[in-house]
């Protein structure tokens, strides 16, 4: 062994050096430290590196620069490599005068505003390789803070080059003015989008998180991060997709999500349900995605049930949506809001009634799901309540009945009173209900029509009341009551009075009747049942 390489150096496994111990030593504080102290003899030293930034190639660099008397060429490509080495190595305070390749290194990125935009993304890569180092020596932040700069500028002025070609850092400021179109003002602002896709995940949430502290625009930041996850997902091992996915979302439930497409929180739900991501991200998904529910589609509800479940839609995930939607409180909620997701959830609530593994308590709490003021009618729920109750025909009759107490009969139409009344699908106490609810609205009818003075009340006698004024001639009102025909109208109340009471003697009979055999129809229905098959219907 020479005498001047009495030092044995293996980095990373990767490749042994034999070098001086002094010469190192007069460089590197580590190595110093490591023999200032040493009982050992001139021979059998040895330094293992397990982490070594830049691996056995950078560790030769520095080697050189040692030999060389600390003389070496800085540039944007080699400046990450040697700072992190310079870091690890501890060649700084430890050394004096121009040895020290930290403070050259310092120095270099002094001019880091001089850089191009491709030097740029290139000492940025290579700090995602040694990320740890890199963050600490802080060579990571001055790029970042860098970059950052330079995006934001973007947002008023463009890369001197195409879009596609971000090689230069001179920056023009755009001479479009009314021509401008919408499509080159979005290039303006994301030009930087496909470059930063190259970047780890671990370095786009630093990004980010800078961007936040420094009042970045959100929207911005949100688009870039939905392509940014489109873009990487495809080649993504799935160990990757769960960190990306899971990053993500951590990101976005940090920002205003006012500007955020409901389309892509959807499109990145459909993505996790193919991978494992833990239950806390899988919340704030829902729950940024259920605070938009109402401008969502019935396409975008139908969502496969997991593996395991027997049922064909997660219905599941419906009713954590709804739920998110309603947690701020229905007071909250603008009524419009409200009646569009009450239409939507009943859509889904029509597509699901025919899945003949759907229990009867998460069908009846789909449509318990929403307060009834959300609701104008019932008619469309009675519709897939028939439609659930046909084919699940096997259900016991206290099933059928606390199905039924999903319907409120006070919104449901005369139409829909008529036909549950006489529908042999749903159980007598039901259909019972519906013939009390019905009497009970033709008596009211019948009494306001019997009521005295009818047309006192009238909208014709109240306006012209109304515009009756003391220094006005009373002839105008005789005027109005000129033009009514009492006549026509009495014979068209009677006739209607007529229809109403005939109805409702026919509604008692009815009622008598079914009282009466209310025992034989319910031992009757049970009979039927267990002898009955099940015969799914499925939604046009």
């Amino acid at each position: 062994m020479d005498a001047y390489c009495d030092l044995e150096v293996d980095v990373n496994g990767e490749e042994v050096f034999m070098v001086d111990e002094k010469v190192l030593s007069s460089y590197s504080g580590s190595i110093k430290k490591m023999f200032s102290k040493s009982k050992c003899g001139k021979r059998n030293l040895k330094v293992i590196f397990h982490d070594f930034p830049g691996g056995a190639e950078n560790f030769e660099l520095i080697t050189r620069i040692c030999y060389n008397n600390s003389k070496v060429d800085i540039n944007p490509f080699n400046i990450t490599d040697l700072n992190c080495a310079a870091y690890f190595m501890e060649m700084n305070k430890f050394v004096t005068g121009s040895q020290n390749l930290l403070e050259q290194t310092e120095k270099s990125l002094e001019d880091i505003r001089y850089w191009t935009w491709s030097e740029l993304m290139v000492a940025l890569k290579r700090c995602q390789d040694f990320l740890p180092v890199a963050s600490s020596s802080g060579i990571l932040e001055k790029c970042l803070d860098s970059l950052i700069g330079r995006v934001a500028s973007s947002c008023e002025t463009s890369p001197c080059p195409s879009v596609s070609s971000p090689d230069s850092s001179k920056f023009r400021v755009s001479c479009d003015t009314s021509s401008e179109s919408l499509k080159s003002s979005f290039l303006r602002v994301t030009w930087w989008f496909e470059d930063l896709v190259q970047l780890d995940i671990h370095l786009i949430e630093m990004l980010v998180k800078s961007m936040v502290s420094r009042n970045f625009n959100h929207s911005i930041i949100i688009k870039f991060l939905i392509y940014y996850q489109k873009s990487r997902l495809a080649s993504a091992l799935s160990d990757e997709k769960i960190r990306m996915v899971e990053a993500v979302v951590e990101m976005l439930y940090s920002l205003d999500l006012s500007t955020v497409s409901y389309k892509s929180l959807f499109r990145m739900l459909r993505v996790s349900l193919h991978v494992n991501i833990n239950k806390c991200c899988r919340n704030k998904l829902e729950s940024m995605i259920g605070s938009q529910l109402d401008q969502a589609t019935l396409d975008d509800l139908l969502v496969p049930s997991p593996v395991r479940a027997r049922y064909q839609y997660d219905v599941n995930l419906v009713l954590r949506l709804v739920k998110s939607f309603l947690a701020k409180g229905v007071w909250c909620l603008p009524l419009s809001r409200l009646k569009k997701v009450a239409s939507l959830v009943d859509m889904y609530i029509a597509e699901v009634a025919p899945d003949p593994h759907l229990k009867p308590s998460k069908f009846l709490a789909l449509i318990r799901a929403l307060p009834d003021s959300a609701r104008d009618s019932f008619d469309g729920n009675y519709h897939s309540v028939d439609l659930y109750l046909e084919v699940h025909s096997g259900l016991s009759e206290e099933e059928k009945t606390r199905v039924c107490r999903g319907l409120d009969y006070e919104k449901l139409s005369s139409d829909a009173l008529n036909h549950l009344s006489q529908n042999k699908k749903f159980p007598s106490k039901s259909a019972v209900e519906a013939i009390n609810f019905q009497q009970c609205r033709l008596k009211n009818l019948l009494q306001r029509t019997n009521q005295p003075n009818n047309f006192t009340n009238s909208p014709v006698f109240q306006e012209t009341g109304s515009t009756e004024k003391k220094d006005e001639p009373r002839e105008q009102f005789v005027l109005y009551a000129g033009k009514l025909d009492f006549s026509t109208e009495n014979e068209r109340i009677r006739a209607h009075l007529q229809g109403m009471q005939w109805r409702v003697l026919e509604l008692e009979k009815i009622c008598g009747k079914m009282q009466i055999q209310m025992t034989k129809i319910t031992k009757s229905r049970l009979s039927n049942h267990r002898n009955a098959k099940s015969v799914p219907r499925l939604c046009s």
